[in-house]
Parts: C-alpha cells; sequence; structure tokens
C-alpha cells in the first residue's frame, strides 16, 4: 500500500515536470542547445556521417575533440595529389591522431604517418550550437617540413579571451610529401599540396564548424613561422580570392622563403635527386608512378637523404609558384595589390635570424666558425635563396656594415637573414594591406624580450606554454596582455588589453608605425632604418625568390 495519497504523488510529479519544462525553456532562451562532448557530422547523404566523441575537461572549461579527419588518407594514386574530401566513417577520438612524417625522419616513426590529415576542436564547455562562436584556425611552423598541433595546447589561449572562442588545429603534409615539385606533378598531380591540405581543412571548417558551435563566417588563420608563411600564401592564393574560408589572418614571423616556379632547374633538380635516393631514378616518364609505388619508409628515408646532401640549405622543401593555386610570388602579388582584402595582424621579434647559421654542417656557410669571412656570409644566404647573387648581396653589406655588429660575420649574417626572411615579410603584408584599404585593419608587432630572449619563435612561450622559470612579474604581464590582443583580434577585428596601451593601427605604406612588446615598456614605435633594409629586400624579389 502507497505511503502517500494518489493525488499527492501526481501533484509531486506534476511540480517536477513543469520545473523540468521551464528549466529546459531557460536554457534554450539562453543559448539554445548545448554542443556537449559528442558531435556527429551530417553530411547530407553525400558522405559517411562521423560522429565524434570528445574529452571534456572541467578543470580547463574545455572540450576538446582530436583526431578529426578531414580528408581521405593521402596514400596511393592520392600521393603527390590534391587532398580528397573525407568519404570514410570515422569515430572520433580524444586524443591525437598520427601527425604527418616529417623531412629529416629516416624512417616512419611511431605517431607519425603519411595517414595524417586530421585536426583538432577546441570549445568552451558551456558552448551552444546556435553560439556562433569565432573560430581561429592554427597552422604550425616547422619550416614546411617539420612540426605537428599537438604543440599548441590553446587553454591559455581560451581562457584569456574575454569573449568565447573556437581554437582549431590541423596536420598538413610536410616537405617531400607536401611540397615535392618538378613538371611530372604538376602534369598529374598536386604541386603545394601541403597548402592545398590546409585549404581542404578550411572547406571543412564551413561545412561543420557549426555543429560545434561556431560561425563559418567569422573565421581567423593563424601560424607561426611555416605557419604564418601559409596565412600569407592563402592571402595571395588564387589571385587574392580566399573563396570565402576565412575573414581574417595573423602571422607570427612569416616566413618569405625561396619561391621557384615548379619548372625551373632547381625544384626540378630536387624531384631528380629525391626520386634517385627513392629507387625511382631514370625512370624517365614514370618516376611519378615509381615514387607512388614507393613505400612510406622508402620515400621517408629519401626525404632526409636529400637534406643531407644539401648540407647549407635550411629548409629544401618549401611552397613554390604553380601557375594555378599560387600564380606569383608574395612580393609581387602585395606589391601589384593581389591579395584577399581581409584584417591583418602579423609581427616579428628582434632576433629572428639567431642562431640558423649555426646548425648548418656545410662549414663553408656556417657564420659561427672562427674563420667566416664575407664569402661565408654570402654562402649562407644564397644557401636559403639559391639565386642570390654576388653584386645584390655586396649592396647588402654596404646597408649592413660590419662595424654596426662588433666586426661579427654571424652577427652581421643572422641580422641580414632575419630581416630578409620574417622581419620584412611582416611589414610587407601590413603596409600592403593598409596602401590596398587605408582603413584601420592592418595591425604589426615587434616582440622584444631581453629576459627570456627574442629569437625566432620566442613569443610562442605568451600562448602555448608553462612560464618559464625566469619569468618575471613584467614577462607574465606582458604575455597576458599578448594574448588579449590576439584573441579580441580575433573576437572583435581590433586587438585589444585591459591594461595594456591602445595599439594603433598601421598608418603607412611600409608597415609603421607598430606597436613594441617589450617587458614594461609596451609601445608604439616607428621602423626607422629598417623601413630602408625592407625595400632592399624586396627590390631584390626577382632575385631572391626566383
Amino acid at each position: 500500500m502507497s505511503l502517500y495519497p494518489l493525488p499527492l504523488i501526481l501533484l509531486v510529479l506534476w511540480a517536477y515536470l513543469v520545473k523540468f519544462s521551464v528549466s529546459v525553456a531557460l536554457e534554450e532562451s539562453q543559448g539554445g542547445k548545448l554542443v556537449g562532448p559528442t558531435v556527429t557530422l551530417d553530411s547530407g547523404g553525400v558522405l559517411s556521417d562521423g560522429t565524434f566523441n570528445g574529452l571534456r575537461n572541467e578543470s580547463t572549461g574545455i572540450i576538446n575533440f582530436k583526431g578529426v579527419r578531414f580528408a581521405d588518407p593521402p596514400t596511393g594514386n592520392l600521393r603527390f595529389a590534391i587532398s580528397v574530401e573525407n568519404s570514410i566513417l570515422l569515430i572520433g577520438f580524444s586524443q591525437f591522431a598520427n601527425a604527418c612524417i616529417e623531412t629529416p625522419q629516416n624512417s616512419v616513426t611511431s605517431g607519425t604517418s603519411e595517414d595524417c590529415l586530421f585536426g583538432n576542436v577546441y570549445i568552451p564547455i558551456n558552448t551552444h550550437l546556435d553560439d556562433k562562436l569565432p573560430v581561429l584556425v592554427w597552422f604550425h611552423g616547422g619550416g614546411f617540413q617539420e612540426g605537428n598541433t599537438r604543440d599548441a595546447p590553446p587553454e591559455l589561449i581560451i581562457q584569456s579571451s574575454t569573449k568565447p572562442l573556437i581554437f582549431v588545429s590541423f596536420e598538413y603534409r610536410l616537405g617531400q610529401f607536401g611540397f615535392l615539385a618538378g613538371s611530372q606533378i604538376k602534369e598529374n598531380g598536386a604541386l603545394n599540396a601541403g597548402l592545398l591540405d590546409q585549404r581542404a581543412a578550411l572547406r571543412w571548417l564551413q561545412k561543420y564548424i557549426h555543429l560545434f558551435g561556431g560561425d563559418n563566417k567569422a573565421i581567423t588563420i593563424w601560424g607561426q613561422s611555416a605557419g604564418a608563411g601559409s596565412t600569407m600564401f592563402h592571402l595571395v592564393a588564387n589571385g587574392g580570392n580566399n573563396e570565402g574560408l576565412f575573414h581574417a589572418a595573423m602571422g607570427d614571423s612569416p616566413s618569405l622563403s625561396f619561391t621557384p616556379t615548379f619548372d625551373e632547374s632547381y625544384a626540378e633538380g630536387i624531384y631528380e635527386q629525391f626520386a634517385e635516393f627513392a629507387g625511382c631514378g631514370n625512370k624517365s616518364s614514370s618516376t611519378l608512378q615509381c615514387l607512388r609505388s614507393a613505400s612510406s619508409e622508402e620515400l621517408t628515408l629519401a626525404g632526409s637523404q636529400v637534406l643531407v646532401a644539401r648540407p647549407a640549405t635550411l629548409f629544401v622543401f618549401a611552397p613554390g609558384v604553380d601557375g594555378e593555386f599560387l600564380e606569383e610570388r608574395p612580393v609581387e602579388a602585395f606589391k601589384a595589390g593581389r591579395f584577399s582584402r581581409v584584417p591583418v595582424l602579423f609581427g616579428s621579434n628582434t632576433d629572428e635570424g639567431a642562431n640558423w647559421s649555426a646548425s648548418l654542417t656545410d662549414a663553408s656557410a656556417n657564420t659561427s666558425m672562427p674563420n667566416a669571412t664575407e664569402a661565408t656570409v654570402f654562402n649562407f644566404l644564397q644557401g636559403q635563396y639559391a639565386n642570390i647573387t654576388h653584386s645584390s648581396v655586396d649592396s647588402g653589406f654596404e646597408i649592413y656594415p660590419l662595424e654596426e655588429f662588433n666586426s661579427s660575420f654571424s652577427l652581421q649574417g643572422q641580422q641580414m637573414y632575419g630581416e630578409a626572411r620574417y622581419i620584412c615579410s611582416a611589414s610587407m603584408i601590413t603596409g600592403s594591406v593598409f596602401k590596398a584599404s587605408e582603413a584601420n585593419t592592418a595591425y604589426q608587432y615587434h616582440y622584444d624580450n631581453p629576459n627570456l630572449g627574442s629569437d625566432h619563435g620566442a613569443e610562442l612561450t605568451a600562448f602555448f606554454s608553462s612560464p618559464p622559470d625566469n619569468e618575471d612579474k613584467d614577462d607574465a604581464v606582458l604575455f597576458e596582455s599578448m594574448r588579449e590582443y590576439w584573441t579580441s583580434f580575433v573576437t572583435g577585428g581590433k586587438p585589444v588589453s585591459k591594461n595594456g596601451i591602445v595599439w594603433k593601427p598601421v598608418n603607412e605604406s611600409t608597415g609603421s608605425s607598430r606597436i613594441l612588446l617589450h617587458p614594461g615598456g609596451v609601445e608604439m614605435e616607428q621602423m626607422g632604418s629598417l623601413t630602408d633594409r625592407c625595400s632592399f629586400w624586396h627590390n631584390l624579389d626577382n632575385v631572391i625568390q626566383t
């Protein structure tokens, strides 16, 4: 027999249902359905659907979806070919999938594979399906030959943003798998396959990011070094038509690498050398077929052997002019105004060129050697820009006089290289955007940290790392401001920090002015004599890039 009268039980049940209904209605009114840790991608019957099971982390306030496939495995006939939209049913994981094979690898090591076209999506825990959050896409650096998404944990970025955002990172084919050039690739494959992987990832976002609570019309692409070079290439790709795939671009130390055409002797020479090491030499028109039939192990070893055979060059495999996706070199495109008209935030560090030459095994191009000379500096620069001439470097020595570098060829060489490749690239991009729009849409920074160092990549500590042991109060304040500047640009189109100074946009075609990010001394600055040095390098675009 019941302990309570039946009407009382019904009354309690009715009250519970009313409370539940009110709760549901309240949730709907505050943002609709929560995304939660499981997302199913509905392809509309064109492709196989995929269910992605993420990991909910209460301590960080983030749900992560790792190992999300965005394209089919680029193997077999898809090797050296354009990325094919994912047609494979895949259950997502809460851990990283395989990273792409790096060129210095001698073998296919654990955790790397040709089957590597995966991404990772990180959303705030309380994201609703119809929130339409802005999306920040990260492309990793590594000279287009190394790197992966595992070194970019997004917790600091997501937690520092005053407005919620979604962070996404993607793998892309590297080195010989992503940037092998040559006429045969052009005829029966895809040049710049690594960049096309990134483009495929951005198309995947257009179709599916709304299922994670994101807005496909509010996507900002970001990267560092080769990743920033990637965002630069996306700005000029297709003659500046970004296909609506992103609405803003950021870049830390954008890499203006040697950018030859696919069929000139430099690119063809690498193709032939690589084929020889892979056991496909002397195959004439059948070389590419042989390379597609080779094992991953054979191609991995062959790529590393190419690097060893070119000891004066830091990064052998990199993007080139293919006549379709990349119709011209970045300097030419920016000068002509053929680039995507979107807001940009780019910058560089004080000591971008430090330590690069010292890593070379070719003593004649290693400026840190005690017997280094001007010839050593020239050999170092020529190793990175194959067609640079003695006359152009001699002119460079005049504007980089040795006495200004304590008579050190190492310091002289590093400044020339750092400005030619990274520092002046940031000013070129931001200055060109200002010139084309004359609106508040371009921002440039200069990171300078005497305490923690200002070498290439040093600023990433602010975004992805735990505080270093020697971090002081000023460093911590600066890093917090930097995260606020970057994330507010993503969420609102303007870099703002609650405790930092006003970051004024670029107001000259040279890229000036820019913000100096210095611990305890953040301020706006002019570029001064750097403007003339950058002009020197960019007037050599037909020398250092071809």
